[in-house]
C-alpha cells in the first residue's frame, strides 16, 4: 500500500486525473463541484494493473487553500505532480514543488495534462518547460507522462508509470508506535465520531485503546476503537501506510479536528518547544528573524508559533540554520518529522526542515540541536529507556539497572566520586539509604566494593562484623563492662544499630552494653544463686557486679527478658536458661 499526493497548480486538471484513474470523484463537497475548484482535500483509491493498492490525497492547487494542501501532503510516500501543458508552470507548480521538498517528499511522477489537441512541438516545449523547472529537484529524474483525461488519452500509460513509481518507493516502516494524523472528522449516523488520515509507525486493530491530542483537545483524552477501514473495506487491524478511517469511542464533549492525532498512550513525548533546522527558500528576498507571524505546518495542523534563530540574528534567502519553535500546544513529535514554516503578515512560504530535539534542555543561546542519541545523553547524562525513545525514537540497552541509558562522562563521574564517598565512610561503609536511585544502581556494579545490608565498602576492608570489632566505642564498653559510657558523640546511631544487629553490643533502656559483659552478669548472677537458690537481691548483684542501679537495672531486665533470671517480687531467681556458674 502507497499513498500519493496530487500537486500542482489550480485548474491543471488534479481532480479529473485522481476521478479517471479510480472511479472516484475526489471532490466531495457540493461548493467544490458548483464551482469546479478543489477547495478542501480529497480522498480516492485504487488497484494498478500489477495488482499494487493506492491511495490518492487529492490537494487544492489555489493558493487561497494552501493551508489545505499542506494537511494532506505530511504522510504520503510519493506525489503525482500535475502541470497543463496548455498553460505550463506557474505559481502554484513552483510552490508545491517547494513544499513537497520541503517535506521530504523523494519520490513522484508528472502527469502532463490537457495534451489533447496540441501538435508535437507544443508537446515538445511544454516538456522542455517541466524538465527545466524540476532541474536540481527529487523530480529531475521522473518519468513525464503525456495524458488527456476527458479525452481518455495516457490514462493506461499513467497507470503503468505508476505502478513503475511505486516499485522504486519505499513502503512506510512499522516501528510499533502508531500515529494517525487526522485530515478529516464527522459524525457516522449510529456510530458517533469517525476521522480518517494516513497511518504511519505502526498498526491499530479494532478495541485497542489510543489517545487523542492536539489542538482541539483541551487535554490529552483516551479513547478506544470501535470499528476500522481501509479503502471503503471493514478491517480489523490496518498497518501503516494506509489511509484509514476510525470510529471511535470513548469521547467526551470535543470531537477530534484536523490537527489532532492518534496515539497509543505512553508512546510519545508531547512537545510544546522544538529545535528545528531551517532551509530558507532562496526565492525569498529577505532576512528570516524572529521578528514575523509565522505558521508552523506540523501533520495535518497549523499552528501560530514563536521563532528564535539559533546562533545568529538572522538566516539569509537560501541559506540554513537552527531555529527553535514554540508552539501554542503540544503535539506528539519526533526527530526526524519534518514541517514547513510560512509568514502569513507576507503569505509565502519561507521555508521548512526536520525536527531535531522534541525537548531542548540547553538554552537557545547555547544550544547546538541534531538527531545525535549521544548528544541527548551528553546533554541528559541519565535517560530512562523508555524516556530516551520517545525522545528520539530509537529504543537502547540500559547501561545500568536495566533501567537507564547513561553518558559515558556522566557514569564515569558518578563512579568516580561513589569510590571516594565508599573510600571516606566510617567501617559500616556507606549507607545507602542516603544515596539516590542512580547512585545506588552505580554502586552495585563498580568493582572492588562489596554492597551488603545496605551498605557499600571496600571489597579489601572485611565484613562487617571484622570492621566494627575494632570500633573504639566498643573497646569502651569492654574496658568498663558494669559502668558502660554513653554513646554521645562517640559512635553514630547507624553504626550502634549495626553493633546491636551483628551482636556485639546490647542496648537496653538507654544503656549500651559489650556482649561479653552480659555473658559475664549472666555467669556471676549463676554464682550467687548456686549459693542462694531461693532468690538474690539488687543489691546483691550490684555489689558483686560493682556498679550502679543507673546501670543494674537496665541489665537485669535484659537477663529476664533474655530467660537468665526471673523475677519474684524483690528477688531475681534462676530462669531457663541460666547459664553455669563460674
Amino acid at each position: 500500500m502507497h499513498v500519493l499526493a496530487t500537486a500542482g497548480h489550480v485548474d491543471h486538471g488534479k481532480s479529473t486525473l485522481v476521478e479517471a484513474l479510480t472511479g472516484t470523484d475526489p471532490d466531495r463537497l457540493v461548493e467544490e463541484r458548483e464551482r469546479g475548484l478543489t477547495i478542501d482535500l480529497g480522498f480516492a483509491s485504487t488497484r494498478l494493473p500489477s495488482g499494487a493498492e493506492l491511495a490518492f490525497v487529492d490537494v487544492p492547487g489555489h493558493v487561497r487553500f494552501i493551508k489545505n494542501m499542506l494537511a494532506g501532503v505530511g504522510a504520503v510516500d510519493a506525489c503525482l505532480f500535475v502541470v497543463a501543458a496548455t498553460e505550463g508552470w506557474k505559481p502554484q507548480s513552483e510552490e508545491h514543488l517547494r513544499i513537497l521538498e520541503l517535506l521530504g517528499v523523494r519520490h513522484g511522477l508528472v502527469a502532463l495534462t490537457k495534451v489533447a489537441g496540441l501538435d508535437d512541438e507544443w508537446r515538445e516545449l511544454a516538456r522542455l518547460d517541466v524538465t527545466d523547472h524540476v532541474a536540481g529537484t527529487f523530480l529531475a529524474p521522473s518519468e513525464i507522462v503525456e495524458v488527456d483525461a476527458p479525452a481518455g488519452q495516457g490514462l493506461q500509460a499513467l497507470r503503468e508509470a505508476l505502478d513503475r513509481l511505486l516499485v522504486s518507493t519505499p513502503t512506510a516502516a512499522d516501528h510499533g508506535r502508531p500515529r494517525l494524523w487526522v485530515d478529516r472528522s464527522f459524525s457516522a449516523r449510529g456510530s458517533g465520531a469517525v476521522v480518517t488520515g494516513t497511518l504511519t509507525g505502526g498498526s491499530l486493530e479494532v478495541g485497542e485503546e489510543l489517545l487523542v491530542v492536539g489542538p482541539t483537545m483541551r487535554r490529552p483524552q483516551r479513547v478506544r476503537v470501535r470499528a476500522l477501514q481501509s479503502h471503503n473495506e471493514s478491517r480489523e487491524s490496518a498497518g501503516p501506510g494506509r489511509r484509514v478511517a476510525v470510529n471511535l469511542s470513548g469521547l467526551a464533549h470535543e470531537r477530534p479536528y484536523r490537527g489532532d492525532a492518534l496515539v497509543r498512550p505512553d508512546q510519545w513525548f508531547l512537545s510544546r518547544t522544538l529545535d528545528c533546522s531551517l532551509g530558507v527558500l532562496a526565492t525569498l528576498d529577505h532576512e528570516v528573524s524572529r521578528r514575523g507571524a509565522y505558521q508552523a505546518y506540523l501533520g495535518s495542523g497549523e499552528h501560530a508559533v514563536g521563532l528564535r534563530v539559533l546562533g545568529s540574528q538572522a538566516l539569509a534567502p537560501g541559506g540554513e540554520g537552527h531555529v527553535r519553535i514554540h508552539l501554542p500546544v503540544a503535539l506528539p513529535l519526533l526527530p526526524g518529522d519534518r514541517y514547513v514554516l510560512r509568514e502569513s503578515g507576507r503569505s509565502e512560504t519561507v521555508g521548512g526542515g526536520e525536527v531535531l530535539d522534541v525537548d531542548p534542555v540547553l538554552p537557545a543561546s547555547k544550544a547546538t540541536p541534531s538527531r545525535s542519541v549521544a548528544r541527548v545523553l551528553a546533554e541528559r547524562g541519565w535517560v530512562e529507556v523508555d524516556t530516551l525513545e520517545r525522545l528520539t525514537g530509537e529504543r537502547r540497552p540500559p547501561d545500568v539497572a536495566g533501567r537507564w541509558v547513561v553518558d559515558p562522562a556522566a557514569l564515569t563521574e558518578a563512579a568516580e566520586s561513589l569510590r571516594t564517598a565508599i573510600a571516606g565512610a566510617g567501617p559500616l561503609g556507606l549507607d545507602l539509604a542516603t544515596l539516590d536511585d542512580r547512585q545506588r544502581a552505580v554502586a552495585s556494579t563498580l568493582a572492588g566494593v562489596v554492597v551488603e545490608g545496605g551498605w557499600a565498602r571496600p571489597a579489601s576492608g572485611g565484613g562487617a562484623q571484622e570492621s566494627l570489632a575494632a570500633h573504639p566505642y566498643l573497646a569502651a564498653l569492654r574496658a568498663a563492662p558494669f559502668s558502660p559510657p554513653d554513646p554521645d558523640d562517640r559512635i553514630e546511631r547507624v553504626e550502634l544499630r549495626e553493633l546491636v544487629r551483628l551482636g556485639l553490643v546490647v542496648e537496653r533502656d538507654g544503656c549500651c552494653f559489650a556482649v561479653e559483659a552480659v555473658d559475664e552478669a549472666a555467669r556471676v548472677v549463676a554464682g550467687l544463686l548456686l549459693a542462694r537458690p531461693e532468690g538474690i537481691t539488687v543489691a546483691t548483684i550490684r555489689d558483686a557486679l560493682g556498679t550502679t542501679r543507673k546501670f543494674l537495672l537496665p541489665l537485669l531486665a535484659h537477663l529476664d527478658a533474655s530467660g537468665v533470671t526471673r523475677r519474684r517480687g524483690d528477688l531475681r531467681v534462676a530462669g531457663p536458661r541460666l547459664p553455669a556458674s563460674r
